[in-house]
């Protein structure tokens, strides 16, 4: 055997390889017996590295029987804690959620909702969180809007009038003061609401279920409201002349001539959309068509449809950088509800009221024009 082989050896096979050269040497020849000794040296060497290692593992225990070793440290298994948005993203945290918001809750899944709420408030899973999200995004005149959490009312300066930069050369008298004109947007909270009434049947449905026919109901038709909202009464949320213009049209329909018109009334760095109903907007798509000719209806303008009622009677459109429109969440964009299982309790129906808290308005000058019929 080599030497790297008997130094890997336990002290039992060291003892049967020293037996095996004893029987060997009887019948080798003078290079053979070089080998051996060399063999056995190596084995001699390797009893000894093990008869030290035993000697020192006894002497620790000694000491460690005697008091006087060092005690040795169990390894403690690492616990990993989930933190507050695996939490939220956890089926058991969903269903607690659901079930709270109907009421029925057991003692479990309020004690869950409890010890991860955040500053006293209950959060909402992510699942919710992202229908939240979606159903805000989904309406256009929101998701392209200004958007602020700010507790309680709100006010937003903006420049009425302001003078631009002045150039001065060097030796040239003192430039004057600017004249400057800062008046306030104020966005107050108003309540929206939703009902939607339901069958027992369908407060027992599981909790993805209930989620997507019951809270996404709710929270569309809020997003929808609250966004037609400005459109209807624009003129309530303008504190200014300047923050909502109007421009009559040339007759009772809406035309392209209209539309570039109004946009001249617009600020020069304004990004706008127009916005009308289908009806308006086939109008002018069907005039392209008689006219025999290409062009865009809408000047290159998005538009962003609405309904008749939102729009109003007598107006036709409106050209709007809508960037200069605001909605504040004072209480944030997850909107609460209402559980009422006893009013019409007789007919089986629980009636579920969703309701969230906006301040909006206009917040910026030049950048709202409505076209109004002649």
């Amino acid at each position: 055997m080599t030497r790297e082989e008997i130094l890997a050896l336990d002290m039992a096979d060291l003892e049967k390889r020293s037996l095996e050269i004893a029987e060997e040497v009887k019948t080798a020849d003078s290079e053979s017996l070089d080998t051996l000794s060399e063999e056995l040296d190596a084995i001699e060497e390797r009893k000894a590295t093990i008869k030290a290692e035993a000697d020192e593992k006894r002497a620790a225990m000694e000491e460690v029987l005697s008091g006087k070793g060092e005690p040795i440290e169990e390894k403690q298994e690492e616990r990993k804690t989930m933190d507050n948005k695996e939490i939220r993203k956890s089926a058991e945290y969903l269903d607690a959620w659901v079930e709270n918001i109907k009421g029925r809750a057991n003692e479990e899944q309020r004690a869950l909702l409890t010890e991860n709420a955040e500053n006293g408030t209950i959060a909402v899973p992510t699942y919710v969180e992202d229908r939240i999200n979606t159903a805000w995004e989904s309406n256009e005149i929101v998701r392209r809007a200004k958007k602020s959490y700010f507790k309680g009312n709100l006010k937003v300066g903006f420049e009425a009038s302001a003078e631009g930069a002045i150039k001065h050369e060097e030796g040239a008298a003192a430039i004057t003061e600017e004249n400057l004109v800062v008046k306030f947007a104020e966005l107050i909270g108003v309540t929206f609401k939703k009902m939607v009434r339901l069958s027992t049947e369908v407060m027992d449905m599981k909790t993805e279920e209930f989620i997507d026919y019951v809270v996404d109901e709710v929270e569309y038709q809020l997003a929808k409201t609250v966004g037609d909202h400005l459109v209807m009464y624009r003129g309530d949320y303008a504190s200014d002349a300047s923050l909502y213009q109007h421009f009559a049209a040339a007759g009772t329909t809406l035309t392209t001539a209209d539309i570039i018109r109004a946009e001249g009334m617009l600020a020069g760095d304004a990004n706008p959309v127009l916005i009308t109903t289908r009806a308006n907007a086939a109008t002018l798509k069907a005039a392209v068509l008689s006219a025999g000719y290409g062009y865009d209806p809408f000047d290159g303008m998005e538009v962003v449809y609405v309904d008749a009622n939102t729009l109003g009677e007598n107006t036709l459109a409106m050209v709007v950088d809508l960037s200069a429109w605001q909605f504040n969440f004072p209480n944030g964009d997850e909107p609460t509800f209402v559980f009422d299982e006893y009013t019409e309790a007789a007919a089986d129906i629980v009636r579920v009221i969703g309701r969230v808290v906006v301040g909006m308005g206009i917040v910026a000058p030049y950048k709202t024009v409505a076209i109004m019929k002649a």
